[in-house]
């Protein structure tokens, strides 16, 4: 049977609440997972009684050093590689300077292993929106972004989709009321979920902090670039890892993340990180946090958690909507796209940072959307390790939101809503179709990347109708979601 302990056995032991506990947790999981309870234990409260003993220890050395007292070693000041990693780019003629700025820079972190820069790149806070990166043993807080584990999420429902037109009030009313749009937003009366009673949120005195608010938002969709729309899905052909007849049906596909929690994380060990490492200022936020260390696991921890947080939020949307519907769906297609994930590359372990990227292993299904009313895709991956098994997660601004919202008319939106059918609900110009990249041609320069297994045509569309704060707008000119939590 696998080992586990717990924090509570652990501060029953005697052990301080932290840095120590969480390292002692992974150390003996992961090092002693054959040994029996009562040997872990003995084997804890030896390193407790004299943890300079212990010190020289290659493995329980990491719980004995969180126990004896240690010289400082944060603040070291850390050089990038004269020369950084090879990392490929799809899509380069579409790219703008600052995003393979930056790419370039993390390219040249002493813990970069492989890299790649999708065709939907533009400039972000530390590595850029549609980077890659696959590190060493390390994980960066800002390489995984501020909306930890947004994601998309595709129900496909056996609905005519002739429905969408003849009964579009009552589908508009669904959307409405199954989530609430807007920075800040919470419910009245929360929605239950298993996720809100992970142990992390008793454990970890910070994460312990952010519960109330994140159960208020569960089932939440934020504000930016977040969405919930019903549209139609076109299968061509069958395929064996979709499993979806070939055909028409009503999709119903959202987009957000981790709301004010992941917020909370990301700014939280980003600062950590920065204090750790300081690099040059064009790498700042290109800080890291080891996985051997307190902080690196503590953050590992929460950004999974918030992953699965994000993932419980849009579950409970799709869920209020079939309910509403009557029907369960035929199937659902769902990936994160701000996240690290831990893979295999070239025979090792290592840790992949996709932000804004969407997951392409071998077979891994997928959703890339476009616009308000440009398309998006069902998409399979081809496990390409030119790209380290990433194809992009959208179509990629190619205007800022402030200069969008100067630039794009009332007028001109409603002419392109009208022109291809779709009825927006909330929406502004800062999200106008016109300030994305064109995502027949963002698909096309990624062909090698993943096959096109469905289609998804946008009909009914909700976002946040709010405009962008002014800081807000300055934030998101440079490509990265705010929510500002």
């Amino acid at each position: 049977m696998k080992l586990k302990i717990t924090a509570k056995e652990l501060r029953a032991m005697g052990y301080p609440e932290s840095p120590v506990i969480p390292v002692a947790m992974n150390v003996m999981e992961k090092n002693y997972k054959h040994h029996t309870k009562e040997e872990a234990m003995e084997i804890l409260a030896a390193v407790l009684a004299s943890p300079a003993q212990y010190l020289d220890d290659a493995v329980l050395g990491l719980i004995a050093e969180k126990l004896a007292p240690k010289k400082s070693t944060e603040g070291a000041e850390i050089s990038l590689n004269n020369n950084g990693i090879a990392f490929n780019i799809f899509g380069a003629e579409h790219i703008e300077q600052g995003a393979l700025h930056q790419m370039y820079s993390a390219a040249k972190l002493p813990i970069a292993v492989a890299g790649a820069l999708m065709p939907d790149a533009h400039h972000g806070y530390g590595l850029p929106i549609g980077g890659v990166l696959a590190t060493e043993n390390a994980v960066i807080p800002y390489g995984v972004g501020v909306d930890i584990g947004c994601r998309m999420c595709l129900s496909i429902f056996d609905i005519d989709v002739k429905e969408l037109t003849q009964r579009e009030a009552y589908f508009t009313r669904e959307i409405n009321e199954a989530t609430l749009f807007g920075s800040g937003a919470q419910f009245k009366q929360s929605s239950n979920h298993e996720v809100m009673d992970n142990p992390l949120f008793f454990e970890m005195p910070f994460l312990k902090g952010l519960h109330a608010r994140a159960w208020k938002q569960l089932g939440s969709s934020g504000s930016g670039n977040h969405f919930v729309e019903f549209g139609m899905v076109e299968i061509g052909e069958a395929d064996a890892t979709l499993q979806v007849p070939a055909g028409k049906y009503v999709g119903l596909l959202s987009h957000s993340g981790s709301r004010a929690l992941g917020a909370n994380i990301a700014n939280h060990y980003t600062k950590i990180a920065i204090s750790k490492r300081r690099l040059p200022q064009e790498a700042k936020n290109l800080a890291w946090l080891s996985l051997d260390e307190e902080a690196g696991i503590e953050y590992w921890n929460a950004m999974n958690l918030a992953g699965d947080y994000a993932s419980a939020c849009h579950h409970v949307i799709h869920e209020k909507i079939a309910k509403q519907l009557g029907r369960k769906p035929v199937t659902m297609v769902e990936n994160h796209h701000n996240f690290a994930w831990k893979e295999q590359y070239e025979g090792r372990e290592v840790i992949v940072h996709r932000k804004g990227a969407t997951p392409a292993g071998k077979d891994v299904l997928g959703i890339i959307p476009g616009s308000m009313t440009a398309p998006g895709f069902i998409v399979k991956g081809k496990g390409e390790v030119a790209s380290v098994n990433s194809a992009s997660h959208g179509a990629g601004r190619k205007m800022s939101r402030s200069q969008a919202m100067g630039n794009i008319t009332h007028k001109a939106l409603k002419d392109e809503l009208e022109k291809h059918g779709v009825k927006l609900l909330g929406g502004g110009l800062d999200e106008a179709p016109f300030a994305y990249k064109d995502i027949e041609v963002v698909m096309q320069s990624q062909k090698q990347l993943v096959d096109v297994v469905g289609k998804f045509t946008p009909k009914i569309v909700k976002m946040d109708g709010t405009a962008p704060k002014p800081w807000m707008k300055s934030k998101q000119g440079k490509g990265e979601v705010m929510e500002g939590e």
